[in-house]
């Protein structure tokens, strides 16, 4: 082996152990004008040192798109001129992206994904060069302020690689094959993510944070080294190169390669994962291992079910204490409500400051499963305040909603830091409050002089409100009113305060995950707002994302532009779902099945079982990964599974069921070993338990169905098909709901039928009645606790 494949070797090894703690460390585009070949030392019309001369065409654009900005454009870089503008500028300012735009000013010459940078590199036989990130990332926001704004480490880049920035929110499936490499190559992974490949886009070096020079936070080899020792590799012993690039594309190709096709698991599937929860569980501070803590509500989703299976009083207890923890912890904003994407230590207090919609749509949906279970108001009032935050601070006037705002946010004197913006010192809190609100506040909240993060206070619950208001002397009531108006009045206070980055893109998929959480919290709070908000989102992405024919994955400031992957279109058709329960406009169930049957054209694995992850028309793609590993945001496949699952009960086509049970099969060998799955596990129980079909039928529009209603809200039935119509509707709505029948109103009164597996029990018009029948829970059928599961048919 030569020294520099050595080195390489040493590298690989070295590096990752000691960069920087990662961005997250879960289970991981368009192009312009030709370049004209030269190259140059000095600034072209971009101004990237070093970087190939930009035609007159991309020049054109490039000022033009400056232009476009305004004359109050700021440019995000410490690289300006005397007069504020931006001394470099690069293809990035033509893109629509959040994230990308950050990197505009980069003096590094960066491409969009997408097959020109790769023909550039194969002509000029540099090696290319991505980073992939996302706009809240705070490592992201280091890494770009260490190396990527170094003049000096730009021109190297320039100077030998291709450049490529990615948003791994736009392009999830560019993300997760080079994330999976990454982990293969260092066994972590996270964001920043940097790795380098041939012109092929074979991979042979990835990481994620990489300090800039040789010694910065400790690190005996900077990211200048190591891009500048690889590159001597690459041009001196391509060979090498080669084969670390063989070597790890044929690992990536196995790895996406389908496992053989099995039977539906059993139930013993949902057990293994319960039991491997319990043995990881932190019964001190709830939650699942060891820091770094994410919220990962599917795990929670999995736990409510088993409980209202087995009774397993444990298993509700690890997620309510595990909700009641995070609630009480610095991960949730207590002033202003959401939660940050995780926390770095055990307890939930310090957290990463980003808010993500999809974390906050989840946690509604468990929250509300919570105070369905136990009746806690804390429940009910934390799902509240969660989709009254969303309404207020993250709700587009067009209707969809924003994908997140980040950690970092300017102190008064203009410098970033992060969570600056959601912290405290007692002497900023007693300029806001007096008096009684201070008296519930301080109460509730232990504050210290020398703060519990960087000399300020993050917010958090060290007594509750009993104690509190007991400890004031004063009764909840009114203890209550005075620590609201607290909250008002330091959340008005913050607001002058300059806020973080808003990523204001829409993603279909994380929009989806909010449409379900606002059409639940609609179905279990009552309040008409959070249907509204459903519904105008819906509608939105409905016609602005999706064209008959496909989806498009994200949309921003008039242009929708990405081919849509799976989780766009199994989220959304969950959402759709969700939708038609909420508000029983059939037109939501429609669109659901049109979606499905696009789903299946374009993503399913004739061969395997399973959805792919991107579409088949998606080019440019190394391979073509089938995703089924539940994170921070579930899998496309296990949210698709239970559709099928769904949409069989809804229709009683048997199609919708063979394929859920083929999907199933396809993953039944993680599934059964507890790997991870525990999403897939939920979609597993609503196959298994045979649905409650309730469908209650009133004999005019302006009868009185409330009673009714008002028992479905107050249990926790995760599976479950509703209709709520009229007599004169039912017929027309059997067309889609065959079980709707010749359904009536009998005697002229609102009338309830609860069925399971199109069996059903008399009908009532008796709301105390119904609401005993609701919550029956029928044992799994025969065969689905041992061996290969089966649920009942019933025929249809």
């Amino acid at each position: 082996m030569s020294s520099r494949a050595t080195v390489l070797v040493c590298l690989l090894v070295l590096t990752f152990s000691v960069a920087a703690p990662p961005d997250g460390a879960i289970a991981a585009q368009v192009t312009d004008a030709e370049p004209t070949g030269a190259t140059s030392t000095s600034h072209n019309s971009g101004g990237q040192p070093g970087a190939i001369e930009y035609s007159d065409a991309l020049k054109k654009q490039v000022v033009d798109a400056i232009q476009a900005k305004g004359s109050d454009y700021e440019p995000r870089t410490r690289h300006k001129s005397s007069d504020g503008k931006a001394l470099y500028t690069n293809r990035l300012i033509l893109e629509n992206s959040p994230y990308l735009l950050q990197h505009a000013h980069n003096p590094v010459d960066w491409h969009p994904w997408g097959d020109e940078a790769f023909e550039i590199a194969k002509k000029l036989g540099r090696p290319v060069l991505m980073s992939v990130g996302y706009t809240t990332c705070h490592w992201c926001h280091v890494m770009e302020e260490e190396s990527f704004e170094d003049a000096e480490i730009a021109q190297f880049i320039n100077e030998n690689y291709i450049a490529i920035k990615v948003d791994r929110e736009r392009r999830p499936d560019v993300d997760a094959i080079y994330m999976d490499a990454v982990r293969m190559m260092t066994r972590r992974g996270g964001w920043p993510m940097t790795v380098l490949m041939d012109p092929e886009r074979k991979p042979f070096f990835g990481g994620t944070y990489f300090p800039a020079r040789d010694g910065d936070r400790g690190a005996p080899a900077g990211f200048l080294t190591i891009i500048t020792e690889l590159n001597k590799i690459y041009k001196d012993d391509p060979e090498r190169i080669t084969q670390a690039t063989r070597q790890i594309t044929e690992q990536l190709l196995k790895q996406a390669a389908s496992l053989k096709p099995e039977s539906v698991p059993s139930s013993a599937a949902i057990e293994t994962h319960v039991t491997q929860m319990k043995s990881v569980f932190d019964s001190k501070d709830g939650g699942f291992g060891r820091a770094p803590k994410f919220p990962r509500p599917a795990t929670l989703d999995l736990l409510f079910r088993y409980h209202r299976r087995t009774g397993d009083d444990n298993a509700l207890h690890m997620a309510t204490h595990t909700l009641d923890k995070m609630a009480d912890g610095g991960i949730y904003d207590q002033v202003g409500s959401g939660f940050h994407r995780y926390s770095v230590d055990a307890i939930w207090l310090v957290p990463h400051f980003e808010k993500m919609l999809y974390d906050n749509a989840q946690l509604v949906s468990v929250y509300l499963d919570a105070y369905q279970i136990t009746q806690h108001a804390k429940a009910a009032r934390v799902a509240r305040d969660v989709l009254d935050y969303v309404l207020r601070e993250m709700t587009s006037p067009t209707g969809g909603f924003y994908s997140a705002t980040d950690a970092d946010s300017k102190r008064p004197d203009g410098h970033t830091e992060e969570g600056w913006f959601f912290t405290w010192t007692i002497v900023e809190i007693l300029g806001v409050l007096s008096g009684k609100e201070f008296a519930a506040f301080s109460a509730h909240h232990r504050l210290s002089n020398s703060g519990n993060f960087e000399g300020r206070n993050i917010l958090h619950v060290t007594k509750t409100r009993d104690a509190s208001a007991q400890q004031l002397g004063i009764d909840r009531a009114e203890f209550d009113r005075n620590l609201a108006s607290a909250y008002h009045l330091l959340y008005q206070s913050r607001e002058s305060r300059p806020k973080p980055i808003l990523d204001d893109k829409v993603l279909v998929a994380w929009n989806a995950l909010m449409i379900s959480a606002a059409a639940k919290g609609y179905r279990v709070l009552d309040d008409k707002r959070y249907l509204v908000a459903a519904q105008n989102a819906a509608a939105f992405l409905r016609d602005n994302m999706w064209d008959g024919a496909e989806l498009r994955r994200t949309w921003r400031n008039g242009q929708s532009s990405h081919r849509g992957v799976l989780a766009d279109y199994a989220f959304y058709v969950q959402a759709l779902l969700d939708l038609f329960e909420a508000s029983q406009d059939i037109s939501w169930l429609t669109l659901a099945i049109d979606i499905q049957a696009k789903l299946d054209a374009q993503f399913w694995d004739t061969s395997g079982g399973g959805y792919f992850m991107a579409s088949e028309s998606e080019s440019g793609l190394l391979v073509r990964q089938k995703p089924m590993y539940d994170g921070a945001i579930p899998s496309g496949n296990s949210i698709a599974a239970r559709n099928l699952v769904r949409l069989y009960h809804y229709t009683t086509k048997d199609s919708y069921r063979t394929r859920a049970e083929e999907c199933f099969g396809a993953f039944a060998e993680p599934l059964k070993q507890g790997a991870g799955l525990p999403a897939l596990a939920c979609s597993l129980d609503a196959y298994l338990d045979p649905s409650k079909e309730i469908l209650i039928v009133k004999p005019t529009d302006d009868a009185d169905a409330e009673p009714f209603l008002a028992a479905l809200r107050g249990h926790y039935l995760p599976n479950h098909l509703i209709v709520v119509t009229t007599e004169a509707r039912a017929a027309e709505l059997a067309k889609h709901i065959p079980i709707l029948g010749s359904k009536v109103a009998k005697d002229g009164k609102v009338t309830a039928y609860v069925c399971q597996d199109r069996v059903c029990q008399l009908p009532t018009t008796d709301p105390a009645v119904f609401a005993k029948q609701i919550v029956e829970v029928v044992d799994y059928p025969p065969g689905a606790v041992e061996g290969d599961a089966k649920p009942a048919d019933n025929g249809g």
